[in-house]
């Protein structure tokens, strides 16, 4: 007996042939199909002599300009495809997620030691298992867990600015290190002068590594790494042999701490130290998979927490200097929600809108990763009738969205007033999404490294104004910003001055803090 008459044979058949031809089409339309405009390329170099190295997001806005909100360059061997909008970013890395969550190889990342950074790490079961790891510690139902201890951080980083505020910079990058410290592995941070973050300040100069852009070489000739630290011109070579070397020891030295203290029975619990007790529970094949990930995830909580809270905040005190304005309005309003009996604490973010608009502001203004993390095209794709071919590096560059004049009028001025309506209300829930990346490769870590800006924000202007420093004759000492180049921008050190409101010391501080909710 036949299971199927002839009819329904021809109309299988008929439909087959139909998904056949629709798979043969689009594989012919991927090949044909252009690639998105872009700036004529020369030969083996393509455009990598055409832009600006130290900031190609620059460069890609003016391409921008003549060849539309995507477009396409080659870096020597690689395609890239840049995008200015956001509105085209999301649709890619958003709504395509499955096939722009991979991450572009670059040929630093493990000989530096970075590849213990999972931000980096290619889309796959390694990725999935340290994100997991750190979203259990840092997803947003969550951050109120760490709202103590960022409140507690804070009064003591105001303290430190009583006492020595030249020395702003060390204490801004105190605050945001020693929270992550804190959180990650129960490490109390010296107030001056502590190991662990002399050790990852070194670690951090790999940063200016890890983009496509800054490795274009290193990836067209994989042997200039290979280049002994002896052989003149390999920087790079003796470049990654320091960056490995302290990588190693930022996270060797703070796991070792905490599995002492858990051997102890001193430790209170932390990211690392749940992570490693969970471990015993583990199969034993699977002891060295999960080493791993809790080194990743930990390691990219340090980093991540550190550099980019501590960068926003160089954001937020060189604003204050351009613009007093802000900071007096700020005041005013803090004055109004709470008086001036104690300090704000995050129960009041709500009533406090202005705060939270310097804080979006503080991102938006200058952001801290211009060009974010590239992605890249796990299969071949086609937008917008342009092919994007498989294995592209695909660039969103965050500073051109923020720079978009349609959404931010005065893009390059520092106007919190535009996240706020016509009565002082926020207009939107969060803050602007690009600054955390996209998709499924967005910081998960983004609740409580806002909690941690809002502490610092709210409190530094509740205690102190903010000016430009003087010379020896009183006169204001006027100065361009200068910015730090790599994967991530903040301002240089530059001169200021924190000066405490009226009445204002180590006493008032004292009291204020006594009267102060400590969440």
């Amino acid at each position: 007996m036949s299971w199927f008459t002839d009819v329904q044979i021809l109309s299988l058949v008929f439909l087959v042939s139909l998904v056949l031809v629709g798979l043969i089409r689009r594989l012919v339309a991927k090949e044909t199909l252009p690639l998105p405009p872009g700036p004529l390329r020369f030969p083996i170099v393509g455009n990598a002599l055409s832009m600006d190295k130290a900031e190609p997001w620059n460069t890609y806005i003016a391409w921008g300009v003549k060849y539309g909100d995507i477009f396409s360059i080659r870096l020597f061997n690689q395609d890239v495809i840049v995008i200015n909008s956001e509105e085209i970013a999301k649709d890619l890395l958003e709504k395509r997620s499955s096939n722009y969550s991979d991450r572009p190889f670059l040929p630093t990342l493990k000989p530096f030691g970075w590849d213990l950074n999972f931000a980096f790490t290619p889309y796959g079961n390694e990725w999935r298992l340290a994100r997991r790891f750190f979203h259990q510690s840092f997803r947003a139902e969550a951050a109120p867990n760490f709202h103590p201890v960022q409140m507690r951080k804070a009064i003591l980083m105001l303290h430190a600015l009583l006492e020595t505020p030249q020395n702003f910079v060390d204490h801004l990058t105190g605050f945001s290190a020693s929270i992550v410290m804190s959180t990650t592995f129960d490490y109390d941070t010296k107030p001056r002068n502590d190991p662990a973050l002399d050790i990852l300040d070194k670690a951090l100069l790999g940063l200016r590594y890890m983009s496509p852009e800054a490795t274009v070489l290193l990836s067209a000739f994989p042997f200039l790494m290979r280049l002994p630290g002896w052989f003149p011109g390999a920087g790079v070579s003796r470049a990654a042999a320091s960056s490995l070397k302290y990588v190693m020891e930022s996270i060797e030295k703070p796991l070792q701490y905490v599995q002492k203290r858990i051997e102890t029975g001193t430790g209170e619990p932390c990211l690392v130290s749940d992570l490693m007790k969970r471990k015993e529970y583990q199969d034993e094949t699977r002891r060295d998979e999960v080493d791993r990930a809790i080194k990743q995830a930990s390691w990219t909580a340090f980093v991540g927490g550190s550099e980019t809270t501590s960068s926003v905040l160089m954001n937020f005190v060189l604003a204050m200097v351009l613009y007093p304005h802000v900071q007096e309005r700020a005041y005013a309003e803090i004055k109004a929600a709470i008086g001036t009996s104690r300090l704000p604490n995050h129960n009041d973010r709500p009533f406090l809108p202005y705060i939270e608009a310097i804080v979006r502001e503080s991102m938006r203004w200058l952001p801290i990763v211009p060009l974010g993390v590239a992605h890249a095209a796990t299969n071949s794709d086609i937008y917008q009738g342009y092919h994007i071919p498989k294995g592209a590096t695909v660039v969103a560059n965050t500073w051109a969205m923020t720079r978009n004049e349609a959404i931010y009028a005065k893009a390059s001025e520092f106007i919190p007033e535009r996240f706020l309506d016509e009565k002082g209300q926020l207009l939107v829930a969060d803050s602007p999404s690009y600054a955390f990346g996209f998709g499924r490769r967005i910081c998960p870590g983004r609740y409580v490294a806002e909690g941690s800006v809002w502490a610092c924000v709210a409190l530094i202007l509740t205690v102190f104004e903010i000016s430009k420093a003087k010379d020896a004759h009183g006169d204001d000492i006027h100065f361009v910003p200068t910015f730090t180049v790599g994967l991530t921008r903040h301002p240089n050190t530059f001169p200021c001055s924190f000066t405490p409101r009226a009445g204002m010391n180590s006493d008032r501080l004292a009291q204020l803090i006594a009267e102060s909710d400590p969440n």
